[in-house]
């Protein structure tokens, strides 16, 4: 019902539009016009308007319900004009059928036999006019909502991504760290309850950072150091670090625990021994920052759970289009970090969107508005002039034609550019999308 209800409306829209453009073409044709002939032209052109057009509306109807938004495929969209073809073909032999046998009361036998297809050009013209730019119209829109569904997948995907990438590091750093603890407390307990003095410090700047998609340069460097300090307590001198007191660029900020990731790394696949002690190197070089190491791997290193290099990467990745480089030699391995000075966390990012949007829309709501007001000046400028015309030219009121057709244009104008519907009420197609931002299968 809700169907038939909407496109009997819509129909009875077109049938007005084209009804007038027909009279006009009649006007300046010269073809004598009466009420008579206006009025039969009215109703004839409103049978026609509505079969054509609920016939078309029962055809799109059916194929956007079996094939969806695939309707705009090369291969679907043919089949679907060709059904519109068709039932624009039958929409007008059926409303010729009603016209002459029902209401000019022609016998339906004399009707077959008189059919030519010459009745059928302009109607079909029109038909397949008012087609076609209902397939444009659905296309705009579907274009529109396809944009919108993108742009809330990528921000949403990406702000998703960046936090379970965060979230990967807590339990990842609470593990190694408490593999080192047991390690520890077997060696040395003194040294032990240092470790878990400290490693309570630690932890809170792990936690700290958990909400940060960047951090400066110094505040991992300072983190680096105290991370290097429980290192120390287990291997003692077998591990040389050097690290900068200082960034030589204050305002640089790079992901958060990657230097303790790589510091866990180069510890985890290398030999760590008084023999072969372990030289680490952080250094800044060409924008970014670069740890390096000599490259002693274990023999026999357990499975990489994944969380590390890659897990850096990932992140860099989301918020910078500057990789994160890797470099391995036979006797070093090094990985560069980039120094970023702005930040571009997706959420900002999704944001960032979101405000221009508000803004486009925005402006285009003035913009509409400032067509409205156009219109209803040219309206205001142009119809008494045609009136006075009208009148000191011909007794037949021609006038009334432009002056209902354009108000009823300036009428939707305005109602288009101030959001009114009387169909579905005030802000109904804002509600509607949002309604469908708000859906997660949207």
């Amino acid at each position: 019902m809700r169907f038939f209800l909407k496109h009997l409306i819509g129909a009875f829209l077109v049938g007005i539009a084209i009804f007038f453009v027909i009279l006009i073409i009649f006007f300046f044709s010269g073809r004598d016009m009466t009420w008579q002939f206006i009025w039969q032209q009215l109703w004839t052109g409103m049978v026609f308007t509505i079969i054509i057009y609920m016939s078309n509306a029962l055809v799109f109807r059916f194929v956007l319900k079996k094939y969806s938004k695939k309707i705009f495929t090369i291969r679907i969209l043919p089949l679907a004009i060709l059904g519109n073809i068709i039932a624009s073909l039958i929409g007008i032999f059926i409303s010729r059928f009603v016209l002459f046998v029902f209401f000019y009361g022609e016998p339906w036998d004399e009707f077959l036999m008189g059919e030519r297809p010459g009745y059928y050009y302009f109607s079909f013209a029109i038909a397949m006019v008012v087609t076609l730019l209902f397939y444009a119209g659905y296309y705009y829109k579907y274009h529109k909502e396809k944009q919108v569904k993108e742009q809330k997948i990528i921000a949403g995907t990406a702000s998703a991504r960046f936090d379970a990438l965060k979230n990967q590091l807590d339990p990842h750093f609470l593990f190694n760290s408490l593999n080192v603890l047991t390690s520890l407390i077997e060696e040395d307990p003194g040294q032990a309850q240092k470790f878990t003095t400290s490693l309570s410090k630690v932890y809170r700047y792990v936690l700290e950072q958990k909400n940060k998609d960047l951090v400066t340069v110094d505040e991992e460097l300072n983190f680096a150091k105290t991370y290097v300090r429980l290192l120390k307590m287990r291997f003692e001198d077998s591990i040389v670090f050097d690290i900068p007191e200082k960034s030589n660029m204050p305002d640089a900020k790079i992901v958060p625990l990657s230097l303790q990731l790589l510091l866990e790394n180069a510890v985890k696949h290398n030999v760590v021994t008084s023999a072969k002690p372990l030289h680490i190197q952080v250094f800044e070089q060409d924008g970014t920052l670069v740890v390096t190491n000599n490259l002693q791997e274990k023999q026999v290193v357990k499975k990489s759970s994944g969380v590390g290099l890659q897990n850096i990467k990932q992140r860099y990745g989301i918020l910078t289009d500057r990789e994160m480089l890797i470099d391995k030699t036979t006797k070093k391995f090094s990985v560069s970090l980039p120094m970023l000075t702005q930040q571009l966390s997706p959420i900002e990012t999704q944001q960032s969107f979101i405000a221009e949007k508000r803004y486009i829309k925005a402006k285009e709501k003035v913009e509409a508005i400032k067509g409205f007001y156009s219109n209803l000046f040219s309206y205001c400028l142009v119809i008494p002039f045609l009136w006075w015309l009208n009148l000191r030219t011909t007794e037949f009121l021609w006038a009334l034609f432009p002056t209902i057709g354009w108000g009823f244009g300036v009428v939707a104008h305005g109602m288009e550019a101030y959001g009114y519907n009387p169909l579905w009420g005030k802000r109904w197609e804002e509600r509607k999308i949002q309604e469908l931002m708000d859906k997660e299968d949207f």
